[in-house]
């Protein structure tokens, strides 16, 4: 294959370090250990996707062996040294790039364990290089532990992964570890743009930030789209935003800020059909969705961040707009929208049509916004208390961290709105009377034994619990406490361990009273008359209705 016949990502793939875009202290690092010769048995490199990874693998396995040295290091075309060109095709003998993915196996890395023991036959270094690593089966890491602490002098170990976390601790801790970052949106743009340079295409700066903006971060993902660009528009002139998102299924944040700019008025039906336009040109539901994300966030910080620091997702004129909208809008409202969005994208994953739940979202959030509110729409309509004058928003829905402070949902059972009788529950054993008054089997049985009591205080109850707590204990209680006192309770999950629960307490009552009852007169009595007597219950004798 023909350098000029290979896609961009492979025809610019990086062959020195001075190549690799976004990683300059990592390349520092590695460059000085091996100046001084203080390299580390096995290099770990870790992030996400087209970051560099392999790429700094063949890099690092060139300078090791390279006889120029890594001051000498050059381009494989210009090296005289053949070892740094076959090591950049990946076909020299004593470099060997591995596939975790598909050779996940003990049996496989006994093999490459054996294979070390003999030394290289023309390199300084026998290298491993070991792509997707977090792919070996524990048993394989296992059997690597040992080679891998204590190499031979000539053998390195050059593991990539885009997933750290499924490494076992072990082999992490023998690693010389290196966490490639993503590659920030200008370094990424004026490499593109440098690329597109030397293959003589045309491709508009807007179509360029797009790409930078999909690619997230990836050097590889952007190429491949730059590539994918370059051909769709052959011999067609520019490749502009307009065309670059037809071919990419993208759409630019002016069409969205306009959507959200109706969305404010409450026009329905602009909405729906700026959305179904979106939609018609092939916009994911679930990328729509998480580009609401972002212009939510650009209207609540807009006056905190410049237009030179929007990550290439607005103009001018975008910026500009979304000014004019953050002016008129309340952040409790922008709060609001936010979290809705966040349990919509969550709903997607159980949708069969995500098109028509994204429908259903945008018209929630116009009657959230409080505006065209008919005399005959209830004042509860998705449970939020709607003022038809200032539209200011319930401060009770705001979500509430549940590990430090649970509050009850903002979905409050319809039956639940039935009862306004104000009345107060002041003490936890009032609590536990309510439970029998109205029958609240269940709940009490999680009071009375998986529950201890911390604090219980003005609408607020602070708790620690035992792991047979039922799962949906604190919604059912929090919706029970607020059918029972017209009141919205902040139940807190304490880290302290609180009083003994209510069985425990009881138990230990019990026992109390069975010792007392042991050592009093008429239980000795009881057994010289009866030795094999046995004490099964004691009961407590009402005076009043004994005579």
């Amino acid at each position: 294959m023909t350098n000029n016949s290979k896609v961009l990502a492979l025809k610019y793939r990086p062959q020195v370090p001075e190549d690799l875009i976004g990683q300059e202290v990592v390349i520092e690092t590695i460059v000085n250990g091996i100046r001084s010769e203080k390299t580390p048995n096995a290099y770990l490199f870790t992030g996400i996707r087209g970051v560099g990874k392999t790429t700094l693998a063949r890099i690092v396995a060139k300078a090791l062996n390279c006889k120029n040295g890594i001051e000498g290091l050059s381009n494989y075309q210009t090296c005289e040294n053949c070892t740094c060109k076959s090591i950049a095709d990946s076909n020299h003998i004593d470099i060997l790039e591995m596939d975790a993915a598909s050779k996940t196996g003990v049996d496989d890395i006994r093999d490459l364990i054996e294979f070390s023991r003999y030394g290289p036959t023309s390199a300084k270094f026998k290298i491993f290089i070991i792509d997707e690593v977090h792919m070996l089966s524990k048993q394989a890491f296992n059997a690597l532990l040992k080679t891998l602490e204590e190499p031979p002098s000539y053998l390195k170990f050059i593991f990539a992964t885009t997933e750290i976390k499924k490494i076992p601790v072990t082999v992490v801790s023998r690693c010389q570890r290196f966490d490639l970052s993503r590659i920030q949106s200008d370094k990424l743009f004026n490499y593109l743009k440098d690329i597109t340079l030397k293959e003589k295409g045309l491709v508009s700066e807007d179509a360029l930030k797009l790409i930078v903006k999909i690619s997230e971060g990836s050097v590889r993902d952007s190429l491949s789209l730059l590539d994918r660009g370059l051909m769709s528009n052959k011999d067609s002139g520019e490749l502009t935003l307009e065309k670059a998102q037809k071919i990419f299924g993208y759409f630019d944040k002016s069409f969205l800020i306009e959507l959200i700019e109706y969305l404010f008025k409450g026009d329905e039906k602009k909405v729906i059909e700026n959305y179904r336009k979106s939609f018609d040109a092939g916009t994911d539901p679930k990328l729509f969705l998480n580009d609401f994300l972002e212009v939510l966030y650009y209207i609540k910080n807009i006056n905190s961040i410049s237009l030179g620091g929007t990550n290439f997702n607005l103009n001018d004129n975008e910026f500009k707009k979304i000014v004019e909208i953050a002016n008129k809008t309340n952040v409790q409202e922008i709060i609001l929208f936010w979290q809705f969005t966040i349990k919509t994208i969550d709903e997607l994953e159980i949708v069969s049509n995500p098109n028509l739940s994204v429908e259903m979202f945008l018209i929630r959030l116009i009657y959230l916004k409080g505006f065209k509110i008919k005399d005959d729409l209830p004042k509860h309509s998705l449970n939020l208390s709607v003022d038809k004058q200032n539209t200011k928003i319930d401060k009770s829905v705001e979500m509430v961290n549940q590990i430090k402070n649970v509050a009850q949902e903002d979905k409050i059972d319809p039956k639940l709105e039935l009862d306004k009788k104000k009345t107060e529950i002041n003490s936890f054993q009032e609590l536990l009377n309510f439970c029998n008054t109205y029958k609240e089997v269940q709940l009490k049985y999680e009071l009375e034994t998986n529950v201890n009591l911390v604090s219980f205080e003005n609408c607020r109850m602070e708790i620690s619990f035992n792991d047979k707590l039922d799962k949906d204990f604190i919604k059912e209680l929090s919706n029970k406490l607020f059918l029972w006192t017209n009141n919205r309770w902040i139940i807190t999950l304490s880290k302290k361990r609180g009083e003994v629960s209510v069985k425990e307490k009881n138990q230990i009552n019990q026992k109390q009273i069975f010792e007392e009852v042991k050592k009093s007169n008429i239980y000795k009595q009881v057994l010289e008359i009866l030795p094999d007597a046995e004490l099964v219950d004691v009961k407590k004798i009402d005076k009043e209705n004994n005579d």
